[in-house]
């Protein structure tokens, strides 16, 4: 099977793709239309870039000046990674006329370093630190669709976007957190054509789990964290000591976790099995076997936990706060334990899910509501659907597709028409907020 991840499977003809790829990268500009061998990888990265508006020949903006650029990267988790990158892919980069780039969860570039001449060439198109290359802003590229996609990737000549940036290939890996698993950033590896070869994308690849395993070794393990959001069982982490918890055991964490003042047995009782008759001694014996696991973690009278608990729950929550619903996504891996039936658990999923709907709606961002409608949850999402239409340029092909889901929605929720002032439009939050239950 070819890896969809590669750029060409071995013995293609390079000049020969670039070719091809090329003459579907004017089409798609022109009408919209992807053809081959255009892979689906790349086409999605296009319709991404073209929603987003990226420009398809203009220069990437530059966000951090010096001052800011050094402060910043000064206290990132990935300068710890440093050394790592710089021994696994500084000399392949010197010696090859490559560059080694390491971005920021948003695309912004921290590190540029490699061969000096490459390096002039980059600073042309602002393949330079401080600059913003996520797709949103520079197109299809390595590092950016790397990102997007959560997945390692090789993006080749003419399969960027961006016409400035169709000499260059490049190969990227995302990173995440060891500890938390949120979303670091990525290293990437930019060069010539010849970088279009299983052996490039390995290499980023393994680059990207050794750093990893670095930061796992040497960041600070002290602490405890608790991820729930997209997952039926918790992974609960005690000072670098990972535990998975029954579904029982995970409802009374992210609720203790919630109230760090503490619970009696009848408050906790009824956040768990609500008006179902249930024995104290259920849950008594329910507790005690989640002491077993965790020690001195749990407290009783009122039963809570006797150290700060950080949630990737908290951490979405705090993106939304700060008026952030790009990193926000980029942190919701998916509703908060998806299958369990505790009141408490099913309140603090809906609330969350309406915030993260409530902001995605609000920043009408083609990319975030597109992303948002390719989940399970929020696949049949109308109002999502809509707006998206509605956000979308007036006569940009890539309107096409949901509209047609939108159509189709309101069909089968009975609601005739569509569009703002229509029947449709007025029973839209209602029918949305039936259906996006849990």
């Amino acid at each position: 099977m070819v890896n969809p991840w590669l750029a060409m499977e071995t013995g293609a003809d390079p000049v020969e793709r670039n070719r091809a790829v090329r003459r579907a990268h004017t089409a798609f500009l022109a009408d919209g239309t992807v053809t081959p061998p255009v892979r689906q990888v790349v086409a999605d990265s296009w319709r991404r870039s073209a929603d987003a508006r990226a420009a398809p020949d203009g220069a990437v903006s530059v966000e951090l000046d010096e001052p800011a650029l050094h402060a910043y990267r000064e206290g990132h988790p990935l300068a710890r990674a440093m050394p790592v990158f710089r021994e696994l892919l500084g000399g392949f980069a010197e010696d090859g006329a490559h560059l080694l780039a390491v971005c920021d969860p948003q695309g912004r570039l921290l590190w540029v370093e490699g061969h000096r001449g490459v390096r002039r060439s980059a600073e042309r198109m602002n393949f330079v630190a401080g600059a913003r290359w996520d797709e949103r802003h520079a197109g299809t590229n390595a590092p950016g669709t790397a990102l997007a996609a959560g997945h390692a990737v090789q993006i080749f000549a003419a399969e960027h976007y961006n016409l400035r940036v169709q000499r260059w290939t490049c190969a990227a890996a995302p990173l995440h957190d060891p500890r938390t698993g949120r979303l670091l950033g990525a290293v990437d590896i930019t060069g010539g054509d010849h970088l279009a070869n299983p052996h490039s994308l390995a290499l980023v690849q393994a680059t990207a789990r050794a750093a990893e395993a670095h930061l796992a070794s040497t960041g600070p393990v002290l602490g405890v964290s608790l991820s729930v959001l997209g997952r039926d069982e918790a992974l609960l982490v005690v000072d670098g000591e990972r535990l998975r918890l029954g579904r029982r055991h995970s409802e009374i964490m992210v609720l203790l976790a919630r109230h760090p003042e503490g619970l009696t047995g009848d408050q906790l009782s009824v956040l768990l099995y609500g008006d179902r008759e249930v024995r104290p001694v259920t849950l008594r014996a329910e507790l005690s076997r989640l002491r077993q696991l965790v020690g001195a973690l749990l407290h009783s009278r009122p039963y809570r936990l006797s150290r700060p608990v950080e949630t990737d729950l908290g951490a979405v929550e705090e993106r939304l706060a700060a008026g952030d619903p790009r990193s926000a996504l980029g942190a919701y891996p998916g509703p908060l334990l998806p299958l369990s039936e505790a009141p408490g658990v099913r309140r603090l999923r809906a609330a969350l899910a309406d915030r993260m709907r409530c902001a995605l709606l609000t920043a009408r961002d083609p990319d975030l509501l597109r992303e948002w409608s390719r989940t399970p949850w929020g696949e049949d999402d109308l109002e999502v659907f809509e707006t998206l239409v509605d956000a979308l340029p007036a006569h940009s092909l890539t309107r096409t597709a949901p509209r047609a889901t939108a159509d189709r929605l309101r069909a089968a929720y009975g609601l005739a028409g569509g569009g703002n002032g229509t029947p449709a439009a007025a029973g839209r939050v209602a029918t949305s907020a039936q259906l996006r239950r849990p």
